[in-house]
């Protein structure tokens, strides 16, 4: 149910969840958890009213605050694994593109089956932009889930690739640079206490040594690295991400990490001794974001070289304190792939395209949404449909781009349909927290992570 006016939204909750100034006090816990919470994020992805929509997001965001439920930043665990007090086990990142409040659950319900602490959940600039999910909307689709599954506890929300663009950087520097800042903003304002800079995309490989090829990449993640430290909230260190290699380039050598930590700190130093720099280091080691796919629509086995990996995350450690080397463009790898990265010391690794890829070919999604989502990408998306391409290939490469403009159809799909996709994407996630050791780290989480209540402001349509 969506609730369409701020009378209609006062009298579903007047029994259940009560504002208090700029709080909120749970009246019936049970109640909130069981339905009520299923209606406010309904309220806050398709109302058209965006003050009830606010206030609905209020209400998500103090009542799971009242259970227990905390946006945290991964920053003090990051640290232990940087001074090798902790470390085999790589924590996963995951890009939840679509029907994002249902897959949340599974990776919730996951995760308490197998007693896991770390798991970040993250969108990227870009996926922002084409699954039409803002951070607040993100935040609050999250953090609904983890009421309904009954999570307790930190919860890690991540601001990923917040990337500048080359072609619009050369265009205009200032601008682009600004549109990055906006977003950072954006995101620290809805709970992202961890943020991955991109700004890998400026390095210049004409360049005549390694530290001048990095130097706009890590004068500028110095840069950001600052205005976050200005922003993030009291009692708070945001976890930022820097990245020395663009996915899908060549991949990434020791001489690179080294030159672009040694030029980014010591940008940071020219700002002042007391600021927290990045906690760990995105490279390149043989993979593309969501897998190069063949001409049936199957995707290329890829080799990664876990040497170069298990080299940079050690020299991350060793050299710089650093919780070690983020793999990026995972989720398409062969199963027997994922427990080389807790061997190899990877901190982090990111995995998205291969959930979407369940969801749109598993036999419980409706095949005549199916096709109606794939004749809107060739008719909307035409202009990326390379002449090479065959249409298995296209599809591949654009269906990422539905979820969007056919979230309403998603979200409202039938409740066994969700569930039994949701099914077969939390017996995905069990695997890989298998693989990744993450079982049986809640302990740890709990003993390194001190969650802060950050205060809010109650939006005028609760008062």
């Amino acid at each position: 149910m969506i609730y369409e006016n701020k009378d209609q939204l006062k009298k579903a909750c007047e029994t259940i969840i009560e504002a208090d100034g700029d709080d909120v006090r749970l009246i019936d816990e049970a109640s909130f958890q069981s339905k009520l919470i299923d209606d406010l994020i309904y309220t806050v992805v398709f109302s058209p009213d965006a003050a009830v929509s606010d206030a609905a997001c209020f209400l998500i965001r103090r009542g799971a605050a009242a259970l227990g439920i905390f946006s945290a930043s991964i920053q003090s665990l990051y640290e232990a694994m940087g001074r090798k007090e902790i470390g085999g086990f790589t924590v996963p990142a995951i890009n939840l593109r679509g029907i994002t409040y249902d897959v949340a659950q599974a990776v919730f319900r996951a995760a308490m089956k197998g007693k896991v602490g770390p798991v970040i959940f993250e969108i990227a600039r870009s996926e922002i932009d084409y699954t039409l999910q803002r951070p607040r909307e993100y935040t609050c689709a999250v953090l609904a889930a983890a009421v309904k599954a009954g999570w307790r506890g930190p919860v890690f929300l991540q601001g990923d690739h917040f990337q500048i663009n080359a072609k619009k950087f050369a265009a205009d520097a200032d601008k682009e640079t600004q549109t990055v800042k906006n977003l950072i903003w954006e995101g620290i304002e809805a709970g992202f206490y961890n943020i991955d800079i991109d700004t890998s995309t400026l390095v210049d490989l004409s360049r005549s040594t390694v530290s001048l090829q990095q130097e706009t990449n890590y004068t500028l993640a110095a840069e950001l690295t600052m205005m976050i430290r200005d922003l993030e909230p009291e009692g708070v260190t945001v976890s930022v991400g820097g990245e020395i290699g663009e996915v899908g380039g060549k991949n990434s050598t020791v001489e690179e990490l080294q030159a672009f930590m040694d030029g980014y700190l010591e940008e940071l130093k020219k700002r002042g001794d007391a600021f927290k720099g990045i906690s760990k280091i995105s490279v390149q080691t043989g993979t593309t974001h969501g897998g190069v796919p063949l001409a049936d629509g199957t995707v290329a086995k890829v080799k990664i070289d876990f040497d170069v990996l298990e080299k940079l995350s050690e020299t991350a450690r060793s050299q710089y304190g650093l919780s070690g080397a983020v793999q990026h463009g995972a989720s398409t790898l062969p199963d027997e792939a994922f427990d080389r990265f807790p061997a190899t010391g990877t901190a982090e690794i990111h995995l998205a395209t291969g959930f979407q890829n369940m969801i749109y070919d598993s036999k419980k999604f409706p095949a005549d949404l199916r096709a109606k989502i794939y004749d809107h990408l060739k008719i909307n998306m035409k202009n990326e449909w390379k002449e090479k391409d065959t249409e298995e290939q296209f599809i591949y490469k654009t269906r990422k781009k539905g979820f969007g403009p056919f979230k309403l159809d998603l979200w409202h799909l039938p409740a066994e349909i969700r569930g039994g996709i949701c099914d077969e994407l939390e017996k995905q996630f069990a695997f890989l927290f298998d693989k990744l050791r993450v079982n049986d780290t809640r302990e740890v989480m709990d003993r390194y992570i001190q969650t802060v209540d950050v205060p809010q402001k109650a939006p005028a349509a609760l008062k």
